[in-house]
């Protein structure tokens, strides 16, 4: 099955299925002599761990890193990293009534007729279980990143209802089950969350990564710009539909004068020169693919939870038509588990664009 790895120079490769073993990730090219431990990592993987509210799936996972190599006395030698997270929960005899119907809105058909076989215990490989893997790959790549650089995902849009970005405060993220920067939203969230929930449905929303404190230059001109490369790791998440840079379709109804990020000339340096200033962001911190030294600014849309408790028409095996329930435990609104997987495929585009960068950049 190719398609398992991302990146060029810091690049990961994950592996294992939902109700395996274990699921885990190799991550090659990072450099050596960063300091390194499962603590640095589990944080992360805390964030997007499953069953810490009744707003996400009650699969209980501890969702424990193990460095099984790559790291000696605390350091990254510079070879492959190997990390593993044990499978502890899984409830596979919850998708046996399923295992010869197809799930509408799943990839239960597109991979039975790609590969002949199916993993009907909970998707096998293309259960959001995997996105495990990448946030622990992202918190790799924060340490290529540096102090220096902060990473910071929320969630804005649930359904219909949006945050107030009068009222963002990051500071807030921490402080609901929604990673939501707005307090009054992530209030008015949970009551409108219930309903879904109780009704046995989901839905959708988006989520919203921000970056800070890169240089200038990262990126680099038409096939491997540093938007087309985030757009792409953005959509390989799980329910990933649509992805936007900066005010993004929104730029579509403004005029030039509008959309323009200018710029004035700022305080000049010891040699004269005074790095550009600029005077807004609609360009989400990327012109011509390459990074401007503001922040980088992705958004991207997420579709409801396909499982749901609502009877839905289906074809089995077969062919015959049929209908389908998906019992087992979901998540209400996949979106809020999303978050710290965005912000670690941020960390991985940025960490190898670095990398990158340091290659060939001038002076």
């Amino acid at each position: 099955m190719a398609g398992n790895s991302f990146g060029t120079l810091f690049r990961f490769t994950t592996w294992g299925e939902s109700h395996g073993p274990a699921i885990g990730v190799v991550v090659d090219g990072c450099p050596s002599l960063l300091s390194l431990t499962e603590a640095d990592i589990q944080p992360w993987l805390d964030k997007r761990r499953p069953g810490q509210s009744r707003y996400t799936t009650q699969r209980q996972e501890p969702d424990q890193i193990k460095i099984l190599s790559g790291v000696f006395e605390g350091q990254t030698t510079g070879t492959p990293l190997s990390l593993m997270i044990e499978n502890t929960d899984q409830r596979s005899k919850d998708y046996s009534e399923i295992a010869a119907k197809f799930r509408p809105g799943h990839a239960d058909y597109t991979y039975w007729k790609k590969y002949g076989i199916r993993d009907y215990r909970g998707g096998g490989r293309s259960s959001a279980r995997e996105t495990a893997c990448r946030v622990a790959a992202g918190a790799v790549a924060r340490k290529v990143l540096g102090d220096g650089v902060t990473v910071r995902g929320a969630l804005v849009q649930i359904g219909p209802h949006k945050v107030d970005r009068s009222r963002w405060d990051w500071a807030e993220v921490d402080n609901n089950p929604f990673f939501c920067p707005d307090p009054q939203a992530a209030a008015e969230w949970a009551d409108y969350l219930d309903g879904i929930r109780k009704s046995g449905s989901s839905i959708g929303a988006v989520v919203e990564v921000v970056a800070s404190g890169l240089p200038a230059g990262l990126g680099d001109p038409l096939y491997d710009k540093l938007d087309g490369d985030l757009a792409r790791a953005m959509m390989t998440i799980n329910a990933v539909k649509g992805v936007e840079i900066g005010n993004g379709f929104e730029a579509a109804t403004l005029t030039g004068e509008q959309n323009a990020d200018e710029m004035r000339a700022g305080p000049a340096t010891e040699d004269g020169y005074g790095e550009p200033e600029f005077r807004s962001n609609l360009a989400g911190g990327i012109l011509g693919g390459i990074s401007t030294g503001q922040d980088v600014v992705v958004r991207f849309a997420v579709k409801p939870t396909s499982s749901i408790l609502t009877p839905r028409q289906t074809v089995d095996l077969q062919g015959k038509d049929t209908d389908i329930l998906t019992k087992g435990r979901h998540d209400p609104c996949v979106g809020i588990r999303a978050v710290p997987v965005g912000e670690a495929m941020m960390a991985c585009v940025l960490a190898d664009h670095l990398l990158r960068h340091r290659a060939y950049a001038r002076g």
